[in-house]
């Protein structure tokens, strides 16, 4: 099976290969006419979806293994909730640590659903797999040699819960299909509007944010990327994503008294 990707082309999105789901993060809306679909694992936005982008991640190359996500379409099933209003992670990257703030009031079902593979150590081991540094950084699906983990069901999609994909929010990647996500996630390096309309049934939803380490999310994002595996805008250095653990209220406070405001974006030369 091939992986699909999905792009915005003026007020419609189009799928193309891209890496969500299972390497690519959902639909986004293009600013030109979209290029003949590329089907492939779950999709992330594109930076065609809007006119500010790095024009050149506009032309990723795409993933050809076949996404994880499975054939059929089963039913949604929220996972239980939490208590706590906010919970907290730590991704320790290649990079350095990045902390994590999830919104599980606003974003329960995407909340559990990410804190489910952590509670695992799904996310130990799987990369950073798209890098697109004035759009998004793109992980949780695939291991250093690019093969597909194989996931839980996918979830609802969460989309008008009222959070926006702005620079340092955390979001659910997905396939064509709205209620189509299941680990991989991405960081919004920069205000992505785009992400936010909803387009094929639904938007792109936000379940998070980055409160400490966004200099890291930086860094990752200025690593130099190529074709790999048939898919595009792959870190040439590996970006790894060695742990992911749950932080208790007492260690997020301490981390975060520490940590200064999230900066704003450094651009690429």
């Amino acid at each position: 099976m091939k992986l699909s990707r999905l792009i915005l082309v003026g007020a419609t999105l189009v799928a193309t290969s891209l890496f969500i789901g299972s390497s690519a993060l959902a639909q986004a809306p293009a600013a030109e006419k979209p290029k003949a679909a590329d089907p492939q694992p779950a999709t992330a936005p594109d930076p065609k979806a809007d006119p500010k982008a790095d024009p050149k991640a506009a032309t990723p190359a795409q993933p050809t293994t076949p996404p994880t996500t499975p054939a059929a379409t089963p039913t949604p099933t929220p996972p239980t909730v939490s208590e706590e209003k906010l919970v907290y992670v730590k991704l320790a990257t290649s990079k350095g640590d990045i902390v994590l703030e999830l919104n599980n009031e606003k974003a329960p079902i995407s909340t559990k659903n990410f804190l489910s593979y952590v509670d695992k150590k799904f996310y130990d081991g799987t990369i950073f797999h798209r890098v697109m540094p004035n759009f998004v950084i793109q992980g949780g699906g695939h291991t250093a040699d690019l093969a597909q983990k194989a996931t839980d069901a996918p979830i609802k999609n969460e989309w008008k819960n009222g959070l926006k994909n702005v620079r340092g929010s955390i979001s659910m990647a997905r396939l064509p299909a709205p209620d189509s996500a299941t680990s991989q996630f991405f960081l919004n390096v920069r205000d992505n509007d785009a992400l936010d309309m909803a387009n094929g049934g639904a938007a792109y939803a936000v379940f998070g944010k980055v409160v400490a380490g966004m200099e890291v999310v930086d860094k990752i994002r200025m690593v130099k990327t190529g074709n790999k595996g048939g898919m595009g805008d792959v870190p040439i250095e590996t970006v790894s994503i060695n742990s992911a653990i749950r932080l208790t209220p007492e260690e997020a406070k301490a981390i975060l008294t520490a940590t200064p405001a999230v900066a704003e974006p450094t651009k690429k030369n």
